[in-house]
């Protein structure tokens, strides 16, 4: 019997501890500390931007998120999860529809559906296709701004050889050309 006998000596703070259990007291100390407590944590709202030990920090979505010169870099990259749907972005389309559309192909399915049955999907059609042309009108517009600014009068070839061109462009033919071109592109707009 007395191998069955508890040889630990109980201490004052375990003691205290087992007391503050039965009464239900979980979180009370039973011993004090002393000591550096550190500065206090500032509360911060969502777009502020602070600065603590040395790192840039911001608030996006409620979460606490580090400022790096990567930044461009998280925007490319695809998420585990979807926004929308909460679940696992691993479908073989996912990351082609989140960087489209921002959600995976589930998500813009349901998305579609409603249109259709709500009958906004030719306008959603027709607003995306405008969308588009006026793209396309920009980056030819700026395309062709450049070329005319530039003044073409050599030009390098693959081989590395110096071509010397005579005439240039004709600046006047070339605008007039342009504006064409772009009413050509406006008239497809539906």
């Amino acid at each position: 019997m007395s191998d069955s006998m508890l040889k630990k000596e109980f201490k004052r703070k375990d003691v205290e501890r087992l007391r503050n259990l039965v009464k239900g007291k979980y979180g009370n100390k039973t011993t004090t500390g002393i000591g550096y407590q550190g500065s206090q944590q500032q509360d911060h709202e969502e777009g502020d931007i602070w600065e603590e030990k040395g790192k840039t920090w911001t608030i996006k979505d409620g979460i606490k998120e580090n400022i790096t010169k990567l930044d461009n870099l998280k925007k490319v990259a695809i998420p585990l999860f979807c926004p929308q749907c909460k679940q696992v972005m691993d479908k073989q389309l996912d990351p082609f529809y989140y960087k489209s559309f921002g959600e995976c192909v589930e998500c813009r399915t349901v998305t579609e559906t409603q249109l259709k049955i709500k009958g906004k999907w030719d306008e959603y059609v027709n607003k995306t296709f405008n969308s588009e042309v006026n793209q396309q009108i920009e980056y030819y517009q700026d395309y062709m701004e450049s070329v005319i600014s530039q003044g073409i009068e050599g030009y390098v070839s693959e081989n590395g050889e110096v071509q010397k061109w005579v005439g240039g462009v004709d600046k006047k033919r070339a605008k007039k050309a342009m504006k064409e071109n772009i009413k050509n592109l406006k008239n497809e707009k539906k």
